[in-house]
């Protein structure tokens, strides 16, 4: 009880005639009462804990800084693998090649959730990356002064819209578009070519891969330009000045000055836009069309991804092969997530270990 508190501190000195305290600054509140009061400490206070930091305690330990990011990963990976247990026993590795998805029946496969995961991220990174380049050039190289405050203010503030509201959009809005003006055109424009036909088949109805990829990458773009502009700007201005003091263009100052020496940002952003795309829910879910079917790779044909299943099933699986299943899905975009992340890493060392070195 925190008797020093003014309302307390005057009904205790209405119950007693003298108080020892524990805590140095509480004396002063009983003596304005009237009551005696007096500071004698205690031994947890004086103990230096209050100074104490978990790095000390680490050095101190032996314990490696990131312990406890690795024990949470470690226990996130351990609960995803007891929880699909059962579906792991049943299907094994073949859950990742069957495309059959039938609760009726209780048979499950993950194969049109990992092509729907994998196909909208690649889209949304295709469209993103060199939108998100071209921002990020424009913001650091060629915009007026008074217009890359606004502007790279505005492009930030997408990232801050909620996800839903960028699908109840793309929904709403952006799939009647699509399949108006795009779809169609590209059905007609394609018809009977072998391998571009069978891409762009299907009911033109705004709502599919496609779809979904374009809203992820509207939704990425941000994060990735954000990053791109940031690593672009802190290219020292000298080495700029001298590439164009040499006479060389705007794009080749980007291609053989910013870039080298900003690359292992500009990766860094990509990746971390994949991630984003990755593990998006909500807006995928809107309009994807949420079908567990792979009849084509048709990239207008209606789909599903591991983050839609998840979403739309979990609540009402129940207990058994049908719930294992689903954390089954959770534990294969797990992985894919952790084999993206780790490549990145894989990458940037070896990157940073070329630096310096003639190409």
């Amino acid at each position: 009880m925190w008797a020093w508190r003014p309302e307390r501190a005057k009904k205790v000195a209405g119950l007693y005639d003298g108080i020892l305290c524990l805590l140095p600054f509480e004396p002063p509140y009983f003596e304005r009462e009237g009551m005696k009061a007096a500071f004698v400490g205690h031994a947890m206070m004086e103990s230096g804990l209050a100074d104490a930091d978990g790095a000390s305690f680490r050095a101190r330990h032996n314990i490696p800084a990131d312990a406890t990011v690795l024990g949470l990963l470690f226990g996130i990976l351990a609960s995803l693998v007891v929880g699909a247990w059962p579906a792991i026993v049943e299907y094994g590795l073949g859950f990742l090649t069957s495309t059959t998805w039938d609760p009726v029946k209780n048979e499950y496969g993950g194969l049109v959730m990992i092509y729907g995961t994998l196909a909208t991220s690649i889209i949304a990174l295709l469209i993103a990356v060199p939108v998100s380049f071209g921002i990020a050039l424009f913001l650091t190289e060629l915009s007026p002064s008074w217009l890359k405050r606004p502007l790279g203010t505005a492009i930030e503030l997408l990232a801050a819209v909620p996800s839903i509201v960028y699908g109840m959009w793309g929904l709403m809005v952006f799939s009647p578009i699509l399949a108006t003006y795009v779809q169609q055109p590209l059905q007609s424009l394609f018809k009977g070519v072998p391998l571009l036909g069978a891409l762009v088949s299907g009911p033109p109805v705004g709502i599919g891969i496609l779809s979904a990829g374009i809203i992820l990458a509207i939704m990425i773009i941000p994060f990735i330009a954000s990053v791109m502009r940031d690593v672009f700007d802190v290219t020292p201005p000298l080495l700029k000045e001298s590439a164009y003091g040499l006479g060389a263009t705007t794009w080749e100052v980007i291609s053989k000055v910013v870039l080298p020496y900003t690359k292992t940002g500009v990766i860094g952003g990509i990746m971390l836009g994949l991630g984003r795309a990755l593990g998006e829910t909500m807006a995928v879910t809107f309009v994807i069309g949420n079908m567990n079917q792979l009849n084509s790779l048709s990239l207008f044909e209606a789909a599903n991804s591991i983050t839609s299943a998840l979403a739309n099933e979990f609540a009402e699986a129940g207990e058994g092969l049908h719930q294992a299943s689903l954390i089954y899905l959770g534990l294969v975009l797990f992985f894919i997530t952790f084999v993206v992340l780790s490549m990145s890493k894989l990458l940037l060392s070896r990157l940073k270990k070329s630096e310096g070195k003639k190409s």
